[in-house]
């Protein structure tokens, strides 16, 4: 008996060190990255990628937010959008802000297959050894799937899934013939660790890209390519625009420049990242959280995010 009581302490020991390692690892490196790396000799990413980054979904939100840091720490950025309009003015802030050259590509990846084969010639014209895969899009409100147009769908799937997993496959082929030492980052959500009632398909897709990640990872990793997994939670952005408390931003929920701030410090650096302290802390919570219980609290959290209900009331009833 006393032996089967030493062996389950050990085996709860090891748990919950892997436990630990595991959800305080983030956070930790972000601290070092960003605040300890002065103490390091640890090389620029413009030197170990040379000056050429590409980022999808790059003139809203994140993604415009970490070109400009790019950018600030001396890329040329290609920028990646649909827009063409947004583009031009991106770009435009970009060259005068830093004094570093844009290059624009048009590209819609809502409309899946038939746009690669041109977005691959394009990006062929600069030699991009760091790709930012962060173009997505979420439901403007919390709801249930049947309330979405198949249409909607599709385009969920062919942007959040179909972009980074055709983005990442093409630039790992090439950078393998070529011999390239190339960085990959994707850049997933929160929503992607549990099943998200009222946000369904698009935590499925986070939850896809987080799989796909983290084995592409060990794939690339004897191609001397690296692969990192960039997994926020909540920033004040367009996606967040159908909650005002959201939009007001909080210590959990940073405005997308301080986002972006945090993120770039450790973003191509290390294998796994949430890019903000706070959300590595919260993370933390999300993880230890029974999946039967977070459903039910993602469908209070959502009602209150975007009505404003008594969540108190509705707490009690779990």
């Amino acid at each position: 008996m006393s032996w089967w009581c030493s062996f389950f302490t050990y085996l709860g020991f090891l748990v919950f060190l892997n436990f630990l390692y595991d959800t305080f690892i983030s956070p930790l490196q972000l601290l070092y990255h960003k605040w300890l790396k002065v103490l390091s000799k640890e090389i620029s990413l413009v030197e170990k990628y040379g000056k050429w980054a590409a980022i999808t979904g790059s003139t809203d939100g994140i993604g415009k937010a970490l070109a400009r840091q790019l950018a600030r720490r001396g890329f040329n950025i290609v920028l990646i959008a649909r827009n063409e309009e947004k583009l031009k003015r991106v770009a435009e802030e970009i060259e005068n802000d830093f004094g570093v050259e844009v290059y624009k590509i048009q590209a819609d990846f809502s409309h899946g297959k038939p746009i690669y084969e041109k977005l691959f010639e394009d990006l062929a014209k600069k030699p991009i050894k760091f790709l930012v895969n962060n173009v997505g899009i979420a439901n403007s409100t919390p709801a249930s799937v049947e309330t979405f147009s198949s249409e909607h769908l599709w385009d969920m799937i062919n942007v959040n899934i179909a972009a980074a997993t055709q983005l990442s496959r093409h630039f790992v082929d090439l950078w393998h013939r070529k011999g390239i030492k190339g960085c990959i980052v994707n850049i997933s959500s929160a929503l992607e660790l549990k099943p998200c009632p009222t946000g369904a398909v698009y935590g499925a897709s986070k939850a896809y890209l987080r799989s796909f990640t983290l084995a592409l990872q060990h794939e690339a990793k004897p191609l001397g390519i690296r692969v990192q997994l960039v997994t926020p939670a909540f920033v004040v952005t367009r996606m967040c625009n159908y909650s005002a408390f959201l939009m007001k931003g909080n210590l959990f929920t940073p405005q997308v420049d301080q986002y972006a701030e945090w993120a770039v410090e450790s973003i191509g650096r290390t294998p796994y990242t949430t890019g903000y302290f706070w959300h590595g802390i919260l993370i933390t919570f999300i993880k230890i959280t029974p999946w039967r219980l977070s459903n039910k609290l993602a469908v209070i959290i959502a009602s209150y995010l975007t009505n404003g209900i008594n969540w108190r009331q509705k707490l009690a009833t779990l």
